[in-house]
């Protein structure tokens, strides 16, 4: 099958994928009526996760391109429709800056009044620097974002195989302000939610993250697509062995992060850090918490083991298709116990701005993906991997 051939079936998912957000959102509208408060909440939740799949997706298409493997090419395409949605992105981050004062407590002349500590930060928080610091993020993700993809489209055009290297070279660079930005943008959306808290693991907890959403998407996209002309020609056991096993490795790193910040901060035994594991370990957050242990990262660490299932392209699909739906669960732990819900308890609204903001999405990723070839025209690996079979 061709890709022109699957043009129907792209504009049906890209029409569904837009009803469905339309409709989650109208329900958010419903929501903001009814409770701003629980509104913001969920809203933020929702962005976070959509936010996190798309760097996660800059984050692989830099990796790929500096690594220089041929399984990189199989996944150009799949991971540039993504990174070019950070414009939507900025757009949909303009909500929240109208439910700052009610996200965070540092913006409560009362809260800072009763927390020194806290108190002695509004140098860092203050709306109007926090509202700075976000145009300079998303400044350098759309940036980055725009460099690699239009050097990308350059190629495909002008057929320099020049571009290649101008890219690996790029990305060495690109891969450093990213993981600042995003470091410092968590500190920013997530951390500031408990401003008496702080972890300099913070960053890396949302970044392992969303280097696990993002590989599962495009194992999900370059299997579903296994079939079609030319990402037929590049789809193999071996290259899914490497991708299953990027996504282990990624998984490794979530619980190997996960299990620093909790040594270190619980050995050190300090009144302003342990209270952000105190609530979510405690008797209504801890299911949770063992679900995730179990869930997110046993069983997949397990099934992920197997060659055999690296090698499917179906068993690959399931299993990373899980992993999505974990990073939900674990987003909700990370994030919702800052609100003070007691415990794993879903508002309709964390679903109605999960899929509203996932339908507007989706069907802006479906439009990306399906406007140009599957495989990146005049890159030196796809055209040394169709030479070798």
């Amino acid at each position: 099958m061709t890709q022109d051939a699957l043009a129907p079936r792209f504009d049906s998912l890209q029409r569904s994928a837009l009803m469905v957000g339309a409709i989650g959102l109208v329900l958010c509208l419903v929501g903001l009526v009814a409770s701003s408060e629980q509104f913001f909440q969920a809203y933020l939740y929702a962005y976070l996760f959509w936010l996190g799949l798309t760097l996660g997706s800059l984050f692989m298409l830099m990796l790929q391109h500096l690594t220089g493997g041929s399984w990189g090419a199989m996944i150009q395409r799949p991971l540039e429709a993504a990174v070019t949605l950070m414009p939507l992105l900025a757009l949909l981050f303009v909500p929240l800056l109208f439910g700052l004062t009610t996200l965070y407590p540092w913006t409560d002349p009362a809260f800072l009044a009763r927390y020194v500590l806290v108190e002695a930060k509004t140098a860092y928080l203050n709306i109007p620097f926090f509202v700075a610091r976000a145009v300079v993020y998303f400044a350098v993700w759309i940036g980055l974002a725009m460099l690699f993809v239009n050097l990308s489209r350059r190629q495909d055009f002008l057929g320099d195989q020049g571009f290649s290297l101008r890219m690996r070279n790029a990305g060495a660079a690109g891969l450093i302000l990213l993981l600042l930005s995003v470091t410092f943008a968590t500190f920013d959306w997530g951390m500031s939610l408990e401003p008496k808290w702080f972890s300099g693991i913070y960053g890396l907890l949302f970044m392992s993250g969303q280097a696990i959403s993002s590989m599962a998407l495009v194992i999900a996209v370059v299997v579903l697509l296994a079939h079609v002309k030319p990402l037929s020609a590049m789809v193999n056991k071996k290259r899914l062995q490497d991708l299953g096993n990027l996504l282990l490795v990624f998984v490794m790193f979530w619980a190997y992060v996960n299990v620093s910040q909790l040594i270190i901060i619980w050995s050190g035994n300090l009144v302003e850090t342990n209270p952000w594991y105190v609530l979510r370990l405690n008797e209504a957050w801890a299911p949770l918490a063992l679900f995730l242990v179990v869930f997110h990262f046993a069983i997949p660490f397990v099934i992920l083991f197997s060659r055999w299932v690296k090698s499917q392209g179906r068993a690959l699909l399931w299993i990373a298709a899980w992993l999505i739906v974990m990073r939900l669960f674990d987003l909700f732990w990370v994030i919702v116990p800052a609100f003070g819900r007691e415990g794993f308890q879903l508002h309709w609204l964390d679903l109605a701005a999960i899929t509203g903001l996932g339908g507007l999405w989706l069907a802006g990723y479906i439009n990306r993906l399906k406007r140009h070839p599957l495989l990146p025209l005049n890159d030196p690996r796809v055209l040394k991997a169709v030479e070798h079979g």
